[in-house]
């Protein structure tokens, strides 16, 4: 009798890559010190300055095995887009291909988004870089970990001001941004978090601040640094263990999954707790519009996905950070799709959707998570409740639709980026000049 064997499952051949992401400042310092540390042999360090990138002038550095070379590269049109799809993807595969290259660490600058990178790695498609088959850079890479460096004196600060980026670092004027959607996202997506702390941080802010990772990022371990001036060593070693094996390691979560992921605590602690807001029944867009005051006080961030009346087909996406907010669309309910649209749809969410199906509603609902700490939940929730259709207007939306539509709507129209798109083209024409054993200062 022949016994069948079984294949073992093959082996990831693709390059590992750490995406190390910080604010400016102390964050972004640590950064280089936490890349630095990464700098076994084998590793290749890249960093791609874009404190010109007004001017369309980005330069790349790049350390490997004690040499370090800049690469001054002109962009035709100077923007976070153009870069990544000109330079940083076509360089990854070019340096996925080289035998030497054991893993590369992206030490990315502040206006960097570490999400935006790992999505622009799974999805955009590299074309023209010599002896590979064009496609996404995911191909050739795969992202093990991201780590966020903060500044534990000021990240709250921060992650709840209403300060423009514009105003913080050089970025385009049109960059909407705010220091607290960024402080925020760099964490929300990190796998695990390098928190710098000096004197200088009182006991009860640090437990705050801890309180709030605890809630933002439930499955990510945190290193704290008590030496400004130095890094870590074997904790960092110690500490990329720790990352859980089920992390997100640079996926992108579609909004239709779960909003609160990793079991966060959901008692208040030092007056940090998280809110659940769920219903089956629409927002009145103008009560929305005003009751969205609440959320820039003493909040962190808040996201989840929204139901307005007047738009009874599209899911909304909304995610707010600090005083700093994003609306925006998420596809369609599943109650508005067609036979084919269903068909390709998660079967995962269309389980999820039988569940609490409505007859008349399908599963168009409301389900925002709100990360407070310092405001008052009770307060939250009312504002939110106000901003619901009433049982008159429900009923409008149930047999009058034409006439709901008709009512103002401050969230009608979305912005999308010109400059956003899902094709690599190759490297722009750029200029490399050595520098042995030397260290950029920013």
């Amino acid at each position: 009798m022949v016994v069948p064997t079984q294949r073992s499952p093959e082996r990831d051949r693709r390059t590992p890559v750490l995406v190390v992401a910080g604010l400016p400042g102390r964050a972004a310092a640590g950064v280089d010190q936490v890349a630095g540390e990464l700098a076994e042999p084998g590793t290749v360090v890249v960093r791609h300055d874009l404190g010109e990138l007004r001017e369309g002038v980005v330069r790349r550095t790049v350390h490997s095995e004690g040499r370090e070379s800049v690469t001054v590269l002109e962009l035709a049109h100077g923007c976070l887009s153009c870069t990544l799809r000109a330079d940083l993807l076509p360089y990854l595969c070019l340096l996925a291909q080289r035998d030497s290259v054991r893993r590369i660490v992206l030490a990315l600058d502040p206006a960097f988004e570490a999400e935006a990178v790992c999505h622009a790695i799974q999805h955009v498609v590299v074309t023209g870089v010599h002896g590979r088959v064009d496609g996404p850079a995911g191909r050739s890479v795969r992202v093990e970990a991201v780590l966020t460096c903060v500044d534990a004196r000021d990240w709250l600060a921060d992650a709840t001001g209403d300060e423009s980026l514009a105003d913080r670092i050089h970025v385009n004027g049109d960059d909407e941004r705010t220091v607290a959607q960024l402080a925020v996202g760099q964490v929300e997506f990190a796998d695990a978090v390098i928190a710098f702390e000096t004197a200088a941080v009182d006991p009860p802010d640090r437990e705050r601040m801890a309180a709030v990772l605890e809630r933002l990022v439930p499955l990510a371990p945190v290193l704290w640094v008590a030496d400004p001036e130095g890094c870590c060593g074997s904790d960092l070693r110690a500490l990329l263990d720790q990352i859980p094996t089920d992390a997100r390691r640079g996926r992108i979560y579609d909004a239709h999954a779960p909003l609160l992921r990793g079991e966060p605590p959901l008692d208040t602690d030092h007056g940090v707790t998280l809110i659940e807001f769920a219903t089956a029944r629409p927002f009145h867009p103008e009560r929305l519009h005003s009751a969205l005051d609440v959320l820039f006080e003493g909040v962190v961030s808040a996201r989840g996905r929204i139901w307005l009346a007047t738009q009874p087909d599209d899911v909304v996406w909304l995610e707010s950070a600090g005083g700093g907010l994003r609306v925006g669309g998420a596809g369609r309910w599943l109650a508005a799709m067609t036979d084919d649209e269903l068909a390709q749809a998660d079967p995962d969410r269309r389980a999820m959707a039988a569940m609490r199906w409505h007859e008349d509603f399908g599963d168009r609902d409301i389900s925002l998570v709100i990360l407070a700490h310092d405001a008052d939940p009770d307060e939250i929730r009312q504002a939110l409740h106000w901003a619901l259709v009433d049982e008159a207007e429900l009923r409008l939306v149930q047999r009058a639709p034409e006439r709901v539509a008709e009512w103002e709507d401050p969230f009608g129209e979305w912005h999308e980026d010109p400059c956003e798109s899902t094709e690599s083209t190759g490297a722009p024409v750029g200029t490399e000049t050595p520098n042995d054993n030397r260290s950029n200062e920013r």
